[in-house]
C-alpha cells in the first residue's frame, strides 16, 4: 500500500475511534469559539484535565470573552490562576488577550501560522486551535501526540535534535485527513490527543485497544516504550529556600512581588532567601527581637518540573516599621484571592491563618 493511502487509513481510523471511544464530553469540546478553545489549550499544558475543569469554569465566569480578559488587571488574572502552576502561562495568556484585542480587533486569527505569532502560543497549540475552530489542515505535536506518532512510524531519531523534530512535523503533516475536513480535522486532532492520554501511555501502553495497532511499527518491533527517543535528559536540581512570614497586629501578611523572571516570576510572595545567612540578616534588620514573636514552622518540599524546592518557613508576628521592609504591602486573608500567589505560599498562609486565628 502506498504511503498516502496508508496515511489516509490512519486518519480514518483515528477519526472513527475518537467518535466512539474518545473524550467528547469536556466543556471546551462543545464549542468552536477560539477564545474558549485557546483558554483550554493553555491550561492543559502540563496540567491534567481533572485539575483544569474547575479553573476553566472560574475563568469563563470572570472573563467570558477575550476583551474582558484583556481589560483585567494582571494581578486578578494571576490570582485566578494560582494553583495551576507554570505561571508564565498566565502572564502570556493576559498578554495574548491584549494583543488579540489591540492587533486583531478582538478576533482570533483563523490560521495556525498567524496564531503562532501570539504570546504563549507555540506551533502545536496554534495547530490545535486552528484545527478545532476553523478545521484548518494542520498538524499538532504536543507530548502525547509526539509519543503516538513516533511509535506508529517507528521514528527512532533523537527528538533532542531540532532537525529531527522538524522531520517529524513533516511526517505528521502527511498523515492528516484529506476529506470532509470540517468534521475530520477536529476529530482527528482530538483523537491523537486522546490516544496519547488513555491508550498510548508512556508506560504499559494498551496496544490491543489501539485502532492503529496494525500499522504501528513500534508494536511490530516489540518495544513501544523506547519511543520517543531522546538522548538529552533533564537534570533535576535541589534548592533550599528560607521563607519569612511577617504577620502584623491586624492579621495581615507582608507580601512582595517576585522578580520578573525565574520561579514564580512577577507573583506576590513572602520574603524569600536562598540561605540562612541572608535570612538571619533580614530578621536582624527588623529591630528589637523583644517586640515580636518568632517561630519556625515545619519545612516542606515543593516539586517543580526540573527542580525540588525545600522550603523552610519562619513565622514572625508583631509590629514592624514598613519603611524597613522595602517594597511590598500588607495584605489580609480577604485580599489574598485577588492577587497572584504561588500555590505553596497560598497553602502556607492559609495554614498560618488557622494557627493564629
Amino acid at each position: 500500500m502506498s504511503a498516502p493511502a496508508e496515511g489516509a487509513r490512519v486518519a480514518e481510523r483515528v477519526v472513527a475511534w475518537q467518535a466512539t471511544h474518545g473524550r467528547n464530553h469536556l466543556p471546551w469540546q462543545q464549542t468552536r469559539d477560539p477564545y474558549r478553545v485557546w483558554l483550554s489549550e493553555i491550561m492543559l499544558q502540563q496540567t491534567q484535565v481533572s485539575t483544569v475543569l474547575d479553573y476553566y469554569a472560574q475563568f469563563l465566569a470572570r472573563f467570558p470573552d477575550v476583551i474582558a480578559l484583556a481589560n483585567a488587571p494582571q494581578d486578578e488574572v494571576m490570582g485566578l490562576w494560582s494553583g495551576l502552576g507554570y505561571y508564565s502561562r498566565a502572564r502570556n495568556l493576559h498578554r495574548c488577550a491584549q494583543q488579540v484585542v489591540a492587533d486583531h480587533g478582538g478576533l482570533f486569527p483563523r490560521s495556525a501560522e498567524v496564531l503562532a505569532t501570539l504570546p504563549g502560543i507555540g506551533r502545536s497549540t496554534a495547530g490545535a486551535i486552528a484545527a478545532f475552530c476553523f478545521s484548518e489542515r494542520v498538524p499538532i505535536l504536543d507530548a502525547n501526540v509526539r509519543r503516538v506518532l513516533t511509535r506508529l512510524l517507528g521514528f527512532d531519531k533523537d527528538m533532542a535534535s531540532v532537525a529531527n523534530e522538524r522531520l517529524l512535523w513533516g511526517m505528521a503533516d502527511s498523515l492528516l485527513p484529506t476529506q470532509d475536513l470540517a468534521q475530520a480535522m477536529p476529530r482527528y486532532t482530538q483523537g491523537l490527543m486522546d490516544l496519547g492520554a488513555s491508550i498510548c501511555t508512556p508506560r504499559a501502553p494498551r496496544c490491543s485497544d489501539c485502532p492503529l495497532m496494525e500499522s504501528c511499527k513500534a508494536l511490530a518491533d516489540g518495544d513501544p516504550e523506547r519511543y520517543p527517543v531522546r538522548t538529552r535528559k533533564l537534570v533535576r536540581r535541589s534548592e533550599s529556600w528560607q521563607l519569612v512570614i511577617l504577620c502584623d497586629g491586624l492579621g495581615r501578611v507582608w507580601l512582595q512581588r517576585r522578580p520578573p523572571t525565574g520561579i514564580w516570576a512577577g507573583m506576590h510572595c513572602v520574603p524569600v532567601f536562598p540561605g540562612d545567612a541572608e535570612c538571619a540578616a533580614f530578621v536582624e534588620s527588623l529591630g528589637d527581637p523583644s517586640q515580636y514573636l518568632q517561630e519556625e514552622l515545619p519545612a516542606f518540599l515543593h516539586v517543580l518540573t526540573h527542580r525540588d524546592l525545600h522550603l523552610h518557613p519562619i513565622l514572625i508576628s508583631g509590629d514592624f516599621a514598613g519603611d524597613a521592609l522595602g517594597d511590598g504591602e500588607w495584605l489580609g486573608p480577604d485580599q489574598w484571592p485577588s492577587v497572584g500567589l504561588p500555590a505553596p505560599i497560598r497553602k502556607l498562609l492559609d495554614a498560618t491563618q488557622a494557627r493564629l486565628w
